[in-house]
């Protein structure tokens, strides 16, 4: 018994046994008894750690100090790199969504591409709006004008509504401040401003492809209706998909009481933050390290500061010039941010996750494995993210679990950050592929846009498998050629 426990610790295949029972008993929790990520990763990470023979004082401390433990350095490294990041882009987005931006954003491109051009206006809606909101309030603030675009145009509703949610799930996969990349900008060692950059790069043709190319196809093909109930939202509907889209629906009926802002003010705001993340990254590249204009760039391009800068911004423009108080902005700020905790908590298990198979030294043995198989690093993560994504449905659970098993193969092989964030980007990409009905987007999906199971699979499910494969396709061919 000793000897196999020993074989276990200190060969190569002992290890990669333990690596891959880990992730299967963290599948099994999640799927099969449905246990919060949270808790698996917890579980998870803390049962790998002793199965691999770390020391006590190591995995959590001792009475007397902690505060190097792989449970806090694991959980605090990435959470103080990614709290502050995640906190004000979801403040951002709740202004902006209140404001009836979105409404004014769609008129505007609606107008502007005409009747023929809708669809392609809807997946600009998607995508524009949703750089500073999380997915499911983005489904649920532009839905309506999907339901008024499809009953204008006497079109299939698919047509409509699949261009607008491939933007917003090509920025929610690809783009800070969504969870996902901040998370993977802390696990891989990589700036937010080459993620952006990266992340445009590689999210816009998946983004073509699956919104507008597939999109158009298969609108045409698969005929839905708009039901009548559909453009009048009850009020009160206890059928909502949670408590936050609740929430903003009383701020949408709220923002249709006043004036709307101008789209040029609301594409602004949207900016501010990446044109400061971006000047700060180029900064470093083109301007003297001891320039004061680079420090200038830097204090104002770190992300927590440029999102700051938009809030402060946005709260003034869209709050407080337009009649609302410091009162209800802060009640505003404190609703946008009930749902932020949980997610915090699975991003910070998925780190601690990752920093134990950095201690037992899984990493170095599964980068030693893959150089002999002759496997590319990109390629390995992206296979690993479509796995955790297409067997536990979460696409941030899928990033942050592969971002802590593939960030100690790349550490210490000298990386440039432009290949570091095309490999993140191949993760992102994973963890969106095949959306099936383990996933509470796909239900989202079939609910807001009255598909049935069977075609939801053909319509959603595609759609998140061609955004996944051409964004991939994207990261690796431009790994090979900066590699």
């Amino acid at each position: 018994m000793a000897a196999t426990v020993d074989w276990l610790r200190t060969t190569t295949p002992g290890l990669l046994i333990l690596c891959g029972l880990a992730i299967v008993v963290l599948l099994v929790a999640i799927i099969r008894f449905k246990l919060e990520p949270f808790i698996a990763l917890l579980l998870t990470g803390l049962l790998l750690a002793l199965a691999a023979g770390l020391p006590v004082s190591k995995i959590v401390g001792t009475p007397l100090k902690s505060s190097d433990s792989l449970l806090e350095t694991g959980f605090g490294g990435i959470l103080g790199h990614i709290s502050v990041i995640i906190g004000l882009g979801t403040v951002l987005g709740a202004i902006l969504e209140r404001s009836g931006g979105a409404d004014a954003l769609a008129e505007k491109l609606q107008n502007l591409f005409g009747p023929k051009g809708a669809p392609v206006a809807m997946g600009l809606v998607g995508l524009i709006f949703g750089i500073p909101v999380f997915f499911d309030i983005g489904i649920f603030v532009l839905a309506p004008l999907i339901y008024v675009a499809a009953k204008r145009g006497g079109r299939s509703l698919v047509l409509y509504a699949m261009p607008m949610v491939a933007g917003l799930s090509m920025t929610h996969a690809f783009l800070p401040p969504h969870p996902g990349p901040v998370a993977l900008g802390g696990l891989m060692g990589v700036s937010l401003g080459w993620l952006i950059i990266m992340g445009l790069v590689c999210g816009l043709p998946g983004f073509v492809a699956a919104g507008l190319v597939w999109g158009t196809f298969i609108g045409k093909r698969i005929v839905v209706d708009v039901p009548a109930e559909f453009l009048v939202r009850p009020s009160g509907d206890a059928a909502e998909p949670d408590g936050d889209a609740n929430s903003s629906g009383a701020q949408q009926e709220t923002a249709t009481e006043v004036r709307r802002p101008s789209v040029g003010l609301i594409a602004a705001i949207i900016a501010i933050p990446l044109v400061l993340i971006l000047g700060a990254t180029f900064g470093s590249q083109l301007l003297q390290k001891k320039s004061g204009l680079l420090e200038v760039l830097t204090f104002l391009g770190n992300p927590a500061v440029a999102l700051l800068i938009a809030v402060l911004v946005a709260f003034y423009i869209l709050g407080l010039r337009r009649g609302s108080t410091v009162q209800q902005l802060s009640v505003l700020t404190a609703e946008s941010l009930r749902p932020v905790g949980m997610l915090l908590l699975v991003i910070g298990g998925g780190a601690f996750f990752g920093a134990v198979i950095s201690a037992t030294g899984i990493g170095k043995v599964l980068a030693h494995t893959m150089s002999e198989a002759g496997l590319p690093v990109i390629v390995l993560a992206y296979i690993i993210s479509c796995g955790l994504r297409i067997a536990q449905g979460s696409a941030t659970v899928a990033i942050v679990t592969t971002g802590g098993i593939v960030g100690p193969l790349v550490a210490g092989h000298g990386y440039s950050q432009i290949s570091l964030a095309l490999i993140a980007m191949s993760i992102a990409a994973g963890s969106i592929i095949l959306s099936h009905v383990n996933d509470g987007g796909f239900w989202m999906i079939s609910k807001f846009f009255n598909l049935s199971v069977k075609q939801t699979l053909q319509t959603w499910s595609v759609l998140e498998t061609v955004l996944s494969v051409v964004s991939f396709a994207v990261a690796a061919i431009l790994f090979a050629l900066v590699s």
